[in-house]
């Protein structure tokens, strides 16, 4: 008998959801190829070791950009190894999958989702809205008539969502999230120092020394790049507070949404949000300071939640659980 699956198809990692087993896999959304003959050499975490690290035969890719499918083929593909990997196919059955996407894909991206999961093995193909996922997986009770306010901060994406009765009410979905951070990184270490680096050691500084409030952390950390002046190597020491000065024009980004949002709720459920707060998940939640910039400017309670990295994907286990409950309800579009 095939196990039924439910994947958080992120930009950053993928993380699959054994239904009875909980998440057996986490690693990173990256394809090495072959450009000569476009053969895949690795996936996933073994992939991601290669990024900008790579001769110019082969190229480490990442197939989902901000959420969603920028290549397809390789999206099959990785999909595919991943769930060969698990082994959760059935002598003659095929699993169903459970594949999360951000509120704002057009049908036509919904439809590529939907044919790379169908291709990869699956039976039953359903699609359900990040944000919505990730607030089951925080431990949301979304299915009662109250209001509860969602901000997920993934790699590709930021989706904020206000959630009553088991769907959403009012949604934004930003195509910037903790990649664009590292980007703002890599510019202002450019811009400020003349010095390039790559997203590793980005991604690197943002993790360990990073914060989004002014002067609420005092590490420092040294990075290693090119300088732009010379093309030779050269260290310097970044500063928290100046990894917050890189950040800092992307979260108010976001936190204009989340207002958005606010502003276009309904008055009785945003009496909800100012009893019970905003949760906070995906990798940006992570960031030193977050829920408390969420705070100071929402004017709300924000929390964190418990294991933001999973949420979506702990999610999934559970709408798996229901999913002929709740597929009944909404027919396969």
């Amino acid at each position: 008998m095939a196990k039924d699956i439910g994947i958080d198809l992120g930009t950053a990692n993928v993380l699959i959801n054994v239904k009875g087993k909980g998440i057996v896999l986490n690693e990173p959304s990256v394809v090495a190829i072959d450009i000569s003959n476009g053969r895949v050499l690795a996936v996933g975490s073994e992939a991601y070791k290669m990024v900008g690290r790579t001769p110019s035969n082969i190229r480490a890719i990442r197939p989902l950009k901000d959420g969603v499918i920028a290549d397809f083929d390789m999206t099959e593909q990785m999909l595919s190894y991943f769930i060969k990997k698990l082994n959760v196919k059935g002598f003659m059955s095929k699993p169903n999958i459970l594949i999360c996407c951000p509120t704002n894909t057009t049908s036509i991206e919904r439809k590529a989702i939907r044919q790379a999961a169908e291709k990869s093995g699956g039976g039953n193909v359903y699609l359900e809205e990040e944000p919505k996922v990730a607030a089951i997986g925080a431990g949301l009770d979304i299915f009662q008539p109250r209001g509860s306010m969602v901000i997920d901060i993934g790699g590709g994406t930021s989706d904020i969502a206000v959630i009553s009765l088991g769907d959403i009410v009012v949604s934004r979905s930003l195509r910037i999230a903790g990649d664009q951070l590292n980007v703002d990184i890599m510019t202002y270490v450019r811009k400020i120092h003349s010095l390039q680096i790559g997203e590793h050691t980005a991604e690197k500084a943002k993790i360990e020394i990073g914060t989004v409030l002014p002067d609420h952390r005092s590490k420092e950390m040294e990075i290693r790049g090119r300088d732009v002046v010379n093309g030779l190597p050269r260290t310097i020491t970044l500063s928290s507070n100046q990894i917050e000065k890189a950040l800092h024009d992307t979260m108010l980004s976001v936190i204009d949404a989340a207002k958005e949002v606010l502003e276009q709720t309904p008055p009785e459920l945003a009496a909800d949000i100012i009893d019970r707060g905003v949760i906070l998940t995906g990798g940006g939640a992570l960031l030193d300071g977050t829920d408390q910039l969420f705070a100071n400017h929402l004017k709300v309670p924000v929390t964190v939640a418990e294991t933001p990295l999973d949420d979506v994907a702990m999610g999934t286990g559970y709408l798996l659980e229901h999913i002929e409950k709740s597929q009944s309800k909404k027919t396969k579009k």
